[in-house]
Order: structure tokens, then C-alpha cells, then sequence
């Protein structure tokens, strides 16, 4: 069973919930699991593109209730 961290970033407008999200990340082991909320519509684009640049995993976006969802496995460390 894998544990998750969330991070509720709803109400933080760009760059806030990627950057939150990062801080959040780097103080994580590699491999445990993130859940994000944001409403930020930029997220929806700056979230996966910080993923992969960084090289963590999405594993689920999805839209709920007025909100993201974003799942990410944090990847290993450099």
C-alpha cells in the first residue's frame, strides 16, 4: 500500500501551485505519492509540463467539482 501526501493549493493563482507543489516533492522519498488539489486553470498546463521536466510521474489528472486532481509519484532523486 502507498502512502500519499496532499497538498491542497485550491485558491493559489500561477506560478504558486507548481511552485508549492516542487517544494512539497523535494521533501519527499522517491517513489512515495503526492495528490494535489489546485483550481488555478494554468495548472492544468504548468503541473504536467513540471512532471516531466523534473522527472516525476503523473499518474491521474482529472477534473472534481470545480477542481484538479493531480496523482504524482515523486521520481528519483538527482
Amino acid at each position: 500500500m502507498t502512502t500519499e501526501t496532499h497538498l491542497d493549493a485550491r485558491g493559489l493563482k500561477c506560478p504558486l501551485p507548481v511552485l508549492r507543489t516542487g517544494k512539497v516533492l523535494r521533501n519527499m522519498a522517491p517513489g512515495t505519492r503526492l495528490r494535489v488539489l489546485a483550481d488555478d486553470p494554468v495548472a492544468v498546463v504548468d503541473i504536467p509540463h513540471f512532471c516531466h521536466e523534473a522527472g516525476h510521474a503523473l499518474l491521474n489528472q482529472r477534473e472534481d467539482e470545480g477542481h484538479q486532481v493531480y496523482v504524482i509519484e515523486r521520481g528519483p532523486r538527482p
